[in-house]
C-alpha cells in the first residue's frame, strides 16, 4: 500500500472551500488527471453516494469506482476506491492563518497489471506532482 499526502494553504475559510468541494461533479475543474465523474448512486453528496471516475494519467487511462465513506461538513470527505486501482483518500479542511489547510491524502494498493508494488514505487511521486498541481488549481478558485 502507497501512502501519498499533499497539502495546501487556501485563502478563504473552510465553509467556503467546503461549499465548493462538495459538490464532486465540480472536482474535474480543479482536477488534471479526473475526465469526467459519473453518479451511480441517487444521491450526489453524503456518505454512500457512489460514482464512477474516468482517470487520466499520462498514457494510463482508468475507471476509478468510489464511495464516498465519511462526510463532515467544513471538515472531511472520505473516499473508498474499488476500481482497478484500490485503497482509500480524504480530504481535510482546518481553519488556519491564510484560511483554510486543505490536505489530500490517499492509501492506494496498485494492481499486478500496473505493477503491483514496483508500479507503487514509480508511481507515488508521479501522482504526487499531479495532486500538487491540483490543489494549486484548486487553490486559485479562491484568488
Amino acid at each position: 500500500m502507497s501512502e501519498i499526502v499533499v497539502s495546501t494553504q487556501i485563502p478563504a475559510p473552510p465553509e467556503d472551500v467546503w461549499a465548493y468541494v462538495r459538490d464532486i461533479s465540480s472536482h474535474v475543474e480543479w482536477m488534471a488527471d479526473a475526465e469526467s465523474i459519473t453518479f451511480t448512486s441517487e444521491s450526489s453528496e453524503g456518505v454512500g453516494t457512489s460514482f464512477d471516475c474516468v482517470t487520466k494519467v499520462g498514457p494510463i487511462k482508468l475507471l476509478d469506482k468510489m464511495e464516498i465513506t465519511e462526510w463532515e461538513a467544513n471538515k472531511a470527505m472520505g473516499v473508498k476506491h474499488s476500481g482497478i486501482v484500490t485503497g482509500t483518500g480524504v480530504f481535510t479542511l482546518d481553519p488556519s492563518e491564510v484560511g483554510t489547510e486543505f490536505t489530500w491524502s490517499e492509501k492506494l494498493e496498485f494492481p499486478l497489471i500496473l505493477g503491483g508494488k514496483l508500479g507503487a514505487f514509480f508511481g507515488r511521486p508521479i501522482l504526487k506532482a499531479i495532486w500538487r498541481r491540483n490543489l494549486k488549481r484548486l487553490t486559485a478558485q479562491f484568488e
